[in-house]
């Protein structure tokens, strides 16, 4: 599992996009990206921004739990959307001090 999500960020990081990753829902597009892995029957995810000028910001990693299919809970939805903040005032900083 491990190593499907690190070779789909290395992936991202060549400017690439692995066969694994798809835009995630609710989030406007292909700004934020989502890699799903299956491993001994469970699922895990990883939620990626490619849209910060290049940089790979990975905003979470967890196992998913949700019992009613492939909906990510309101829970991870809105850890994803503070660290996508936090990455985008990251950025703006870096950008401001270059």
């Amino acid at each position: 599992m491990q190593k499907g999500v690190g070779y789909a960020l290395w992936f991202a990081q060549i400017g690439d996009k692995h066969p694994h990753a798809k835009p995630l829902r609710g989030f406007g597009g292909a700004g934020v990206i989502e890699i799903v892995e299956d491993f001994h029957g469970d699922t895990y995810r990883a939620v990626y921004t490619l849209k910060l000028g290049g940089f790979v910001y990975v905003l979470h990693a967890f196992q998913k739990k949700s019992r009613r299919g492939a909906e990510t809970s309101q829970g991870d939805l809105a850890l994803i959307r503070a660290r996508l903040r936090a990455a985008e005032a990251d950025y703006q900083a870096r950008k401001e001090n270059s």
